[in-house]
């Protein structure tokens, strides 16, 4: 999964090779989505340097600081075409936290990661450059105070022209990166990948919490409501048509079951024709995966997605024009194998 966030999505913007290049004047020409299918390439130019990962053949694995594929940090987002940012968040859960753990311990993971993807030809790192952002402040003791935080951050990551891949963080962070998102690119489409549709109303007298934040986004008008569709949603629910308000939005739910011992190719199909060229997001919780593959999240549910269809799913967004992504509710402690 964050090798195809990483690439598989990065190889719309530069899986051809090539520059950007420049605007008339000198200026670079802006980045336009991940998987702009317009062609958008990188900002640099074809023959500037970009940041690599350090290859393992020449550098341990348990050398360097503790970034995103231990790609450089930096303090801003200027230059970059994408950026890898932390959301260190879980105070909007309703059961289990840890979530707050999160971007650490995908950061630490990624020392895993390779450069280059044979199944997919992805060279996402020859075409783009890509940093590691570090994490946005959050105010662990105030849930608002950190929406408006995250806001304000992603809202110059978007203005510098940089496609954020987020680590997160509880569901909740999504909806204050589409309000930075819709203020850029208007309503935008959605992927979402999820065991729960988190379109809730209230719980407690709250409105604002990691079941609500699609309720919020419609109310606000973030979201493009004809293109969005949900994906491996499951579980019980306090009624029989639990799944009436998505739909009722224009929404498309997809049920895990619908999804049982098939390839989710075909559905990606449909999904590419919905979408079409106007800018998408990728929300991907990862309760949408069976807790047999991911044990390590708050809210699990049993019966959901397999990792090769999570990736059926991911590759299926290239050629999208995909202006942001983040995983979400990865729980460190829930998992035992690390």
């Amino acid at each position: 999964m964050l090798r195809l966030l990483a690439s598989g999505c990065a190889r719309g913007l530069g899986g051809g090779g090539g520059a950007r290049g420049l605007a008339p004047g000198g200026r670079a020409r802006p980045a336009a989505g991940l998987c702009d299918p317009g062609g958008s390439r990188s900002r640099q130019a074809s023959d500037a340097p970009r940041n690599q990962p350090p290859s393992s053949e020449f550098v341990a694995r348990s050398v360097g600081i503790c970034s995103m594929m231990r790609l450089p940090v930096q303090a801003s987002p200027e230059g970059l075409d994408a950026a890898f940012i932390g959301v260190p968040l879980d105070i909007g859960t309703s059961n289990r936290p840890g979530a707050r753990f999160g971007p650490r311990r995908i950061r630490e993971e990624s020392v895993l990661l390779r450069p280059a993807n044979p199944s997919t030809g992805a060279l996402p790192f020859q075409s783009l450059m890509v940093a590691d952002l570090g994490d946005v402040n959050v105010n662990l003791y105030n849930l608002q105070d950190s929406c408006r935080l995250i806001r304000e951050a992603y809202q110059k990551i978007v203005a510098a022209g940089c496609i954020p891949l987020t680590l997160g963080g509880d569901h909740t962070i999504t909806y204050p990166i589409l309000q930075a998102m819709a203020e850029k690119h208007g309503p935008v489409g959605l992927v979402h990948v999820d065991a729960h549709m988190d379109t809730a109303d209230t719980a407690l007298g709250e409105k604002l919490y990691h079941g609500t934040p699609f309720r919020r986004c419609v109310d606000e008008g973030l979201l493009d409501c004809k293109r969005v569709v949900q994906i491996g949603i499951r579980g019980s629910s306090m009624t029989l048509d639990t799944y009436r308000y998505s739909r009722s939005q224009g929404f498309l739910v997809v049920l895990a079951e619908d999804c049982w011992m098939k390839s989710l190719v075909p559905l990606m199909g449909k999904v590419r024709q919905q979408m079409g060229v106007r800018p998408i997001y990728i929300s991907f919780d990862i309760d949408g995966l069976d807790p047999a593959y991911a044990p390590g999240t708050g809210t699990p549910e049993i019966a959901g997605l397999t990792p090769s269809q999570a990736l059926e799913i991911i590759r299926g967004c290239q050629g999208l024009n995909v202006v942001g992504c983040d995983l979400v509710e990865v729980s460190p402690p829930y998992d035992p194998s690390e």
